[in-house]
């Protein structure tokens, strides 16, 4: 039996690059965000784990949804999937990557590969929609 993970992560790009953490013992980056705690709701989830990770506001007012992307997650169990849904948003304050964040960097496209897969996905669709072509890799 599979287990199902949902997280809220943040899309944040500037110049053609995404914005990607990566923790401490990983070997990947990942989109900013985490896991939904119980009885919190998505953008509630949202706006604390930003707020934790890289010590920003999102402002509330901006907070868009742009997909929810579905994929076996990267260093899980077999058999795990996640349940990614992605927000972008305006932000008050400095990015500054706390101390459970091992590096932050502004990644594009040729760095895709330092991405874990759903990351990969992600960023790859969103650069299909916004060249608005019919099919990607």
């Amino acid at each position: 039996m599979s287990k199902t993970i949902k997280t809220v992560n943040w899309v944040l790009q500037k110049d053609g690059r995404t914005l990607s953490v990566r923790t401490h013992g990983r070997d990947r980056f990942y989109l900013p965000g985490g896991k939904i705690d119980a009885g919190e709701t998505a953008l509630a989830a949202l706006k604390r784990e930003i707020r934790e990770e890289l010590g920003v506001d999102l402002l509330s007012e901006t907070i868009t949804e742009i997909g929810v992307f579905s994929g076996h997650g990267h260093n899980l169990p077999d058999g795990t999937i996640v349940h990614m849904t992605c927000f972008q948003a305006d932000y008050a304050g400095t990015l500054a990557p706390s101390r459970e964040i091992a590096e932050m960097r502004w990644l594009g496209q040729e760095e895709r590969h330092l991405m874990a897969p759903m990351g990969q996905k992600i960023t790859s669709a969103l650069l299909c929609d916004t060249a608005r072509k019919t099919s990607c890799s």
